[in-house]
């Protein structure tokens, strides 16, 4: 074992160049990292110290001769740029059937069978922001009792309810049923989505009784290995919801905001307890607050905030520690549309015990899962080619 604690940190959507089969996914000249400091600047000194201007050409954030980390870029396997389709690649799986996603809502066919059992009716049926959408909806909902069902770019169906209008018994039934019919091509979806909130209209606030119904993995992943090894495991912001809790005996919990993702990051680096494992982050502002809403101001600002905290990271790292930063799709927040856009992602790799530096190849997505199965001493999953040799 090389190092006793590895730590996979995902910036959700932070791609680095489009991908070489861009174009199959009308993502040709896609480049969420390269784009943002073309158009409004990057500053991120910490990241770039590390080798990130070094992977590809960026504007603002040029290349430094001796990194103190080992850098490249990862391309995916898998045939989607969803974050499931990316998370579960990144653990060692190879998804050769997308799962559905619904830019223009769900078939009729499924929301009648949702309204049948509900005995209420359906409004909304878009791709929409989980704020927005209350917003926009709740007076409707308030009056006449209906379902606000909507979705995202990736696979999932959410159905947001008033607390006082729709009991969250109710709620959660709904979901159940909703989940029911939608385990099967070709409707299959990755999560259902239960989503309460309370308030008045212009004033609506989402509570904390959010209830995620996922599927879970279709193989065993790198977790599910180290789990079964007697390897800690943990999870921080949505991983347990990503991976339906297979493999992770540490669910760390929801993050508030980035911010609060490091927080808990920090929290579970410094437990006594957890002296040998893997941890697993997952920082999702960058996609849902300003990817989909091509909002590339905020991006930027959200890539500096987690930049500026990057040395506490460092700081909390243990002598044989790995870090891993990289993501699970792009994003660009200057390309058309609102979806997910098809990339490379970084990798930015650094331990206090490095003695030098240097390029990995450029590999694949899942040759992360396969370098933590390497250190750890166990089975890869189904694809991924170990890097941990290059690392020194």
């Amino acid at each position: 074992m090389k190092f006793k604690r590895i730590h996979v940190i995902v910036m959700d959507s932070v791609g680095i160049g489009e991908a070489p089969d861009a174009a199959k996914f009308d993502d040709a000249g896609s480049h969420t990292l390269g784009h943002i400091s073309e158009t409004v600047g990057l500053n991120v000194p910490n990241m770039q110290r590390y080798g990130l201007g070094n992977i590809a050409p960026l504007k603002t954030v040029p290349p430094v001769e001796h990194p103190e980390g080992s850098y490249t870029k990862l391309e995916e396997v898998s045939v989607g740029k969803d974050t499931m389709t990316g998370h579960w690649e990144l653990m060692g799986l190879n998804i050769k059937t997308p799962f559905r996603v619904f830019p223009n809502g769900f078939p009729q066919e499924l929301l009648d069978r949702i309204s049948e059992f509900s005995g209420r009716g359906i409004v909304c049926n878009l791709p929409y922001s989980g704020t927005a959408v209350i917003d926009d909806y709740g007076k409707h909902q308030m009056e006449t009792g209906d379902l606000i069902v909507y979705t995202s770019a990736d696979p999932v169906m959410q159905i947001a309810a008033h607390e006082d209008i729709i009991p969250l018994e109710e709620l959660y039934r709904i979901c159940e049923y909703a989940r029911s019919i939608t385990l099967e091509r070709p409707a299959l979806l990755g999560r259902i989505i239960a989503r309460p909130y309370v308030g008045e209209p212009g004033n609506f606030t989402r509570t904390a009784n959010r209830r995620d119904l996922a599927v879970s993995p279709f193989a065993p992943t790198v977790l599910d290995k180290l789990n079964e090894a007697g390897i800690d495991t943990y999870a921080v912001g949505k991983i347990n919801d990503i991976f339906n809790g297979a493999g992770i005996n540490h669910d760390m919990g929801h993050n508030k905001s980035n911010s609060h993702g490091i927080d808990t990051l920090l929290k579970t680096m410094g437990l006594a307890e957890f002296e040998k494992g893997f941890s697993f982050t997952n920082l999702v502002d960058f996609d849902a607050l300003y990817g989909h809403r091509r909002n590339a101001h905020g991006y930027r600002d959200c890539l500096h905030e987690f930049d500026e905290r990057l040395p506490e990271i460092i700081a909390a790292m243990r002598e044989n520690d790995l870090l891993l930063i990289t993501a699970d799709h792009g994003n660009d927040p200057t390309y058309a549309g609102t979806d997910h856009t098809r990339e490379y992602i970084p990798l930015l790799a650094y331990s206090p015990s490095f003695k030098g530096n240097g390029v990995i190849p450029v590999g694949h997505f899942a040759d992360i899962s396969a370098t933590v199965a390497d250190n750890f001493g166990v089975a890869t999953a189904m694809i991924g080619e170990s890097f941990l040799d290059k690392l020194v």
